[in-house]
């Protein structure tokens, strides 16, 4: 089916790729899908919910049939357009959503079974037996679900992400699109020039057009080569897939895709461009006509048929028929029979349409049905002279054009109906900065296209000189719109989801008259298609169901991405060990120089324990750091906790609004312990902030919620204390911060400083001096001995902590990692995210009375609401086991003993437990219902995961020096 002489491929380089394990041939420029017109392949898919044959429709990114899937280099894309992708050597592409073949699919049984499953008959069908639902309907449906499959495997190619800036983005690279980046470069404008296709020129590279009185491809690459030489940025394969707030555009570059051996190459690149004006220059699609059996492998769009021969030099078929509502078909038509491409007819729907061409015109035509199962045979219908039947193997549909406005769209704003083009458009300011030019704005002409591209350029950029315009035609465009034929066959509307007339006149028939309802109730214009071919008629026969104009149904919601974007470009660099951000203490080279393991905290990387010589389990090495902190000193980094610095003569109010507890009165030199509730009133974080002077003040965070408190901090002083005179800024990592715990931590302090710690009680702060260092020293604990927090500029964070390690060593301590850390916490009865994990109210933890009654505070309010206080709710307890050896899991659900363990008995939940070595048993924290009450009673602990049930007694959650004299010593 190649055409000599015809086309932009280059016919010196020959490709040679597989589809469904066939070998076929092409010439680089060319896609899959022309490459396998080329070699007339018709049949390329199948639809998603009876599984028909499908051929290639369109020959851009809205194409719903031709979706396969392409492997190589380990890597799998599903769902990539045959219409997109570029052919290499070696490419490797391979049919989806059939079994076993192709051409012999045993799903398509379903299409047998179409009258069951009509418009809504998931809701109708699957609700009964109720029983079913889990066992079997939603294992089936979930399988038959999808079209592509991935790969199970790490995928092992590469992503990346790109950030540029300019004075002026142009979307679309057609005559509106090169004359708006000409206007805007010559100015002097910085211009970026997007475009998804592979070659710019949009439908100038589709056409014969003209341009200056000369082929408008020539007159492209000058314009190419002027904007190249004005250092205006090209970016072919580059989609635009989303606009976003303050003049920020996504976009999706194709950068390895279209080579073979990529991995040295990104597959994609995600591009955020900010750009003050953008110009919306995407253009527009043609939309099928609706009419029996208009899905047959050989029916494709006008439009994409030129396309395939002028850029391609594919013939679409051996013998063409069109059908048409307004005069394309009579260009491409033209542009076919002078290709050699025998022309059977131009069906017009119209009955004011000329008649003179070089080929058979019919008017008032109506096709009502086709013949051929994987490929077109046969069309038959009516006309002004009677019934007519024709033998072709091609049928082109241009039921009109849609402008493609899904971009200025995405901030929720309704496009405005034009009854002259049977369209909708777009609006001025439907996103601020974003304007519209050429096709995508309505005007079909080249003459039009390339006057709004200047002109709305200079208006962009508030410029008034005006270059003359190149010589184009002006044709004016005329449309009488048919959206559907009346017929007994099914006529389909979104090809993709297998919607068709009757599914839509269904769901008003129903009731789901709003443009949403029935989306979701038919499924029209989701998935692939995304309302690209479909929409605009699918709401015109909605409109014409529920008596309305199509201006008064409207339009679904447009959203980002325009085109499907891969998780792997929208992570891009988040592969691996880039998933999450790695964030390293000062001590821990320190800390792997002696055998530590490392565990992943809050993104930061701690020591989970320190090995000794000899100690061949984690266990033994946590029993023995427990003890050394018990008996001893030991040194903990616990730099990773937040720190927000706070300050301004409004920062104690603005605290005291923050935390349910008062700071206002707080003195200088202290530290206060503080509990923070979200506005529903459960608890978000606990810590202590110390205030270092007047309106001075230090708050630390716990380090799983350092982000979410910061967050939090910034909105409660934009909404509800934009008056207060208060200024904060993590400094989290500006402090290397150092816990030193135990009987000996003063001794080994007073080894360090520069001065000797005399009068320094519990709950304060102040600063100290390090070898001439100036540091801060908090007297604060969370092991339930006496202990300190001394913190450093980060850079003299490593040389401290080895400092302090050195002189624990010859106390007989040392340091301790995050599981003995965990024991100590749970012996003293310390709350940690384990505890206070999203449903926890200050009433459940024991700490209602923190809640100051005198002020107002965020969350106050709502922690009184029914519900969230009595004995009803689950309490903090401790718990002991009977047995001490017994093992108790965290997530262990507490039971009455004798009573059934079933959900409707459940009494509460473990959540942290260990080994006590200081106390020589196991030892939890749990929640249960009116827990405080039953201190004494026994409960049962049962973890089904671990296997494991026990009987405890119920204590109080502090187990080791309730009175606090070691705290205080």
């Amino acid at each position: 089916m190649r055409l000599a002489n015809k086309g932009l491929i280059d016919r010196t380089e020959p490709v040679t790729f597989t589809f469904d394990g066939n070998r076929f041939s092409g010439f680089k420029g060319d896609t899959i899908a022309s490459a396998l017109m080329a070699n007339d392949v018709r049949l390329v898919g199948r639809s998603f919910k009876y599984h028909r044959p499908r051929g290639i429709l369109t020959a851009g990114h809205e194409e719903p049939n031709a979706m396969v899937e392409v492997v190589d280099n380990g890597s799998q894309s599903p769902n990539t357009r045959a219409t997109v992708q570029e052919i290499y050597d070696g490419l490797s592409a391979k049919s989806q959503n059939r079994w076993p073949s192709l051409r012999f699919d045993l799903m398509s049984v379903n299409d047998l079974a179409a009258p069951f499953l009509g418009a809504g008959f998931y809701y109708k069908t699957f609700m009964w037996p109720r029983a079913f639902w889990e066992a079997l309907y939603e294992p089936l449906i979930r399988r038959a679900a999808g079209l592509g499959t991935l790969l199970p495997q790490h995928e092992p190619a590469t992503y990346e992400k790109a950030f540029a800036f300019c004075d002026l983005l142009v979307v679309g690279s057609g005559p509106a699109g090169l004359m708006a980046a000409l206007t805007a470069a010559r100015t002097g404008a910085d211009v970026i020039l997007a475009d998804a296709d592979s070659r710019m020129g949009g439908r100038l590279l589709s056409d014969d057009a003209q341009i200056n009185n000369a082929p408008a491809a020539l007159w492209v690459d000058a314009a190419l080569a002027e904007l190249k030489s004005l250092n205006v940025r090209l970016m072919p394969r580059t989609t635009i897939v989303g606009a976003y707030d303050q003049g920020t555009y996504g976009g999706l570059e194709r950068v390895g895709l279209h080579l073979p051996n990529i991995l040295h190459l990104p597959r994609e690149c995600f591009w955020r461009i900010v750009a003050p004006h953008a110009i919306m220059a995407t253009g527009a699609l043609e939309r099928p006509i609706a009419f029996a059996n208009n899905d047959r492998p050989g029916i494709m769009l006008a439009s994409a048929a030129q396309t395939y021969l002028n850029r391609f030099g594919v013939a679409p078929g051996q013998s063409v028929t069109l059908y048409a509502t307004n005069d394309h078909a009579r260009h491409v038509a033209r542009q076919l029979i002078a290709a050699g491409v025998k022309v059977a007819a131009i069906l017009d729907s119209r009955s004011n349409a000329s008649v003179v061409e070089d080929c058979p015109v019919y008017l008032n035509a109506a096709i009502t049905d086709t013949k051929g199962r994987r490929s077109l045979t046969r069309i038959t219908g009516h006309h002004a002279g009677g019934a007519f039947q024709i033998d072709t193997d091609t049928l082109l549909m241009s039921g009109g054009w849609n402008p493609l406005l899904n971009l200025a769209s995405h901030q929720n704003a309704k496009p405005t109906w034009r009854d002259d083009i049977a369209a909708f458009v777009p609006k001025h300011g439907m996103v601020p900065g974003l304007h519209a030019a050429g096709a995508a704005n309505g005007s079909f002409s080249t003459h039009a296209a390339l006057q709004e591209g200047r002109d709305t350029a200079l208006a962009a950029l508030g410029k008034t000189t005006s270059p003359d315009l190149p010589l184009a035609e002006d044709a004016p465009y005329g449309i009488t719109p048919l959206w559907a034929v009346d017929g007994k066959g099914r006529a389909w509307l979104d090809f993709a989801n297998d919607v068709t007339v009757k599914d839509v006149k269904l769901a008003a028939q129903e009731g789901f008259t709003s443009v949403e309802h029935m989306k979701r109730y038919t499924t029209q214009g989701m998935a692939p298609d995304q309302g690209k071919n479909s929409n605009v008629s699918a709401l015109a026969i909605l409109a014409d169901a529920t008596g309305q104009t199509i201006a008064q149904t409207g339009t679904t919601t447009f959203r980002p991405p325009f085109t499907p974007v891969s998780i792997g470009a929208l992570g891009a660099g988040g592969q691996g060990a880039g998933f999450a951000p790695q964030r390293y203490l000062t001590s821990d080279q320190a800390s792997r120089d002696r055998g530590a393991p490392m565990v992943e905290a809050g993104l930061w990387y701690r020591p989970s324990y320190f090995p000794k010589p000899g100690e061949v389990t984690w266990r033994q090495s946590c029993d023995r750091e427990v003890l050394m902190v018990r008996s001893s000193v030991g040194l903990a980094d616990v730099s990773t906790l937040g720190k927000i610095d706070i300050q301004g003569r409004d920062a104690a109010r603005f605290l005291d609004f923050v935390y349910a507890n008062t700071f206002s009165t707080l003195p200088i030199g202290k530290v206060r312990y503080g509990l923070m509730l979200r506005e529903d009133g459960f608890v978000m974080d606990d810590g202590t902030t110390a205030r270092l002077g007047e309106n001075h003040y230090l708050m630390t965070t716990t380090t799983a919620a350092a982000g979410q408190v910061m967050r939090h901090l910034d909105f409660i002083h934009q909404a509800y204390c934009p008056d207060h005179h208060v200024r904060f800024i993590s400094v989290t990592e500006a402090w290397a911060q150092f816990a030193v715990a135990g009987p000996l931590s003063r001794m080994l302090l007073n080894s360090l400083l520069d001065t000797r710690l005399t009068d320094f009680p519990f709950m304060s702060c102040g600063e100290v001096q390090v070898e001439g260092v100036t540091a801060r020293l908090f007297r604060i604990s969370f092991s339930g001995e006496e202990g300190y927090e001394i913190a450093v500029p980060t850079a003299y964070g490593e040389a401290l902590f080895r400092d302090l390690l050195a002189k624990a060593e010859t106390l007989g301590g040392g340091a301790y990692g995050m599981e003995a850390l965990n024991v100590l916490r749970i012996e003293k009865g310390f709350i940690t995210h384990a505890e206070i994990h999203g449903r926890i109210t200050a009433f459940d933890i024991g700490m209602a009375k923190m809640v100051a009654a005198k002020k107002d505070c965020i969350g106050k309010a709502s922690a009184t609401r029914p519900g969230l206080n009595g004995p009803e709710r689950e309490q903090l307890i401790g718990l002991r086991p009977l047995d001490p050896n017994a093992a108790i899991g965290a997530g262990a659900h507490l039971f009455i003993p004798g009573d059934e363990v079933e959900r409707v008995n459940d009494q509460g939940y473990v959540t942290s437990e260990c080994w006590s070595p200081t106390l020589h048993t196991g030892l939890a924290l749990a929640f249960l219902k009116d827990g405080r009450a039953r201190h004494g009673q026994h409960i049962r602990v049962v973890d089904h995961m671990r296997k494991t049930d026990s009987l405890c007694e119920v204590t109080d959650p502090v187990f080791l020096d309730p009175e606090g004299a070691k705290l205080r010593a």
